[in-house]
């Protein structure tokens, strides 16, 4: 049953307040009608016969005398089916590249379907993406949610972009992609759309796209309409679907201003005390399902305020997914790209993805060696600041040489550089015969003889 109401009691903001309602529900999905034009909303509060309705778009012209607000008594709903692969939608899935609108007899809620636990299965496909850093010390498994944490200025958006021209299974099971954008620029968006356009992935990619001049309350519904896609066509369609949000950051500074808004208790840093929850709500839809062959993935990019890795939102992250990839500027300012430092990066499901029939059995044995290595290498550079170089040892001299080329070789590449991992695994165990063989603690004697073998005299 659709209600309609005229009573406003006032506009601030994208906020509108209605008074002398009744039996509305909840997350309820708003029309609101002025001057020829009509909106969508959501209801965000109920007090009694007081009801608060968030708009997504702008009410700058809104007058409390030209309103007319319509009720439907369910969540926000928005049709899909096959065709909605290369095409662009707004934020709150409406088309904005003159393919016409998506007719379908079936309307998704863009809240999800809630997933029994027990019904989850655990991820352990690898998911190779051709970037030596993350295919060998940070790997991305197939149903995984892994964040890449990043700072202004520095060249998530090329990485993403790169992870979705390279990413394969190694069944070679192909993938389709959903692509979120929260408050970027237009060269932002047109920089993602030029990039699957020429890897020729462009018909496999959905695109919603909040731009930096749409109202800021499309940012909150915008990861929901891009996620209830990615469930479709995976769980549905049984496609293995790649999500791409970006930017996080954007999305939880729109939450922060309608929370500011509704005059909630503000929480760290001014955020909402729901903010891990919400987050949460958007991070969890991700994974796989017992019984259906498709998945989903999930890529969310967040910059960091400042770089601080310690603020609520890369904080907050960090707790709820699966680890981290981190974009570091000491690295980007060398040139290196794609700078990612390996040492606080992350990924929690790795151990059970990699090896023997996943990719390679000497895989743990490197990935675990060139983390000791590497963090050793940070060790020396700092003591070599203090008493220089000429000063230490030629074991730490050598250290200092692996350290150069490791970051180089190994964890720079050309962005249209798509290595194997059979190549990425090679290039490691050829760059750690630079060190002495007595100094490499996490490789195996069978693994030194097939792999660092003839090189005793390094002892």
């Amino acid at each position: 049953m659709i209600k309609e109401y005229t009573r406003i009691k006032k506009i601030e903001a994208s906020i509108i307040e209605l008074e002398k309602v009744s039996d509305i529900a909840y997350s309820a999905v708003v029309k609101i009608n002025t001057l020829g034009q009509e909106f969508i909303g959501q209801v965000v509060k109920i007090d009694e016969d007081t009801v608060t309705v968030e708009v997504f778009g702008d009410t700058q012209n809104f007058s409390i005398y030209d309103i007319v607000v319509e009720f439907n008594e369910k969540p926000l709903e928005i049709p899909l089916n096959e065709s909605i692969l290369g095409r662009t939608f707004n934020g709150v899935a409406r088309p904005i590249d003159n393919g016409g609108e998506i007719y379908s007899d079936k309307f998704y809620s863009v809240e999800g379907k809630p997933l029994n636990p027990v019904t989850r299965q655990y991820p352990r496909n690898f998911i190779q993406t051709g970037i030596s850093s993350i295919d060998i010390l940070t790997t991305l498994i197939r149903g995984q949610k892994l964040p890449i944490f990043s700072g202004s200025g520095m060249p998530h958006n090329e990485i993403a972009a790169q992870i979705v021209r390279q990413a394969k299974l190694k069944t070679d099971e192909d993938f389709c992609f959903v692509f979120a954008a929260m408050g970027i620029k237009k060269d932002e968006a047109m920089f993602f759309d030029d990039a699957f356009t020429k890897a020729g992935v462009k018909n496999k990619v959905v695109m919603y796209e909040n731009l930096a001049d749409d109202p800021i309350m499309e940012r909150l519904i915008t990861p929901k309409c891009a996620l209830t896609a990615a469930e479709y066509l995976a769980f549905e369609k049984n496609k293995h679907v790649l999500v791409i949000i970006t930017d996080i950051t954007s999305y939880a500074e729109a939450l922060r201003e309608v929370s500011s808004i509704r005059q909630e208790v503000p929480s760290r840093k001014g955020y909402p005390g729901y903010l891990y929850s919400d987050l949460a709500s958007l991070y969890e839809r991700a994974g796989m399902i017992k019984g259906i062959n498709g998945s989903v993935t999930l890529i969310p990019i967040l910059t960091m305020p400042n770089d601080d890795i310690t603020h609520p939102i890369p904080d907050l992250t960090g707790y709820i997914t699966e680890g981290q990839i981190v974009v570091d500027r000491g690295l980007n300012q060398k040139g290196i790209y794609p700078p990612i430092n390996v040492l606080p990066s992350l990924s929690r499901l790795m151990k059970d993805g990699i090896g023997e029939g996943y990719t390679r059995d000497d895989h743990d044995d490197l990935m675990n060696q060139l983390y000791e290595s590497y963090s050793k290498v940070q060790e020396i550079r700092n003591i070599s600041q203090i008493v220089g170089e000429d000063d230490l040892s030629d074991v730490d001299k050598k250290f200092l040489e692996f350290g150069k080329v490791f970051e180089n070789k190994f964890l720079s590449q050309d962005q249209y550089e798509n290595r194997s991992i059979e190549e990425s695994l090679d290039l490691g165990w050829d760059i750690l015969k630079i060190l002495p063989l007595d100094q490499l603690h996490r490789v195996s004697d069978k693994n030194k003889a097939k792999f660092l073998g003839g090189n005793n005299d390094r002892d």
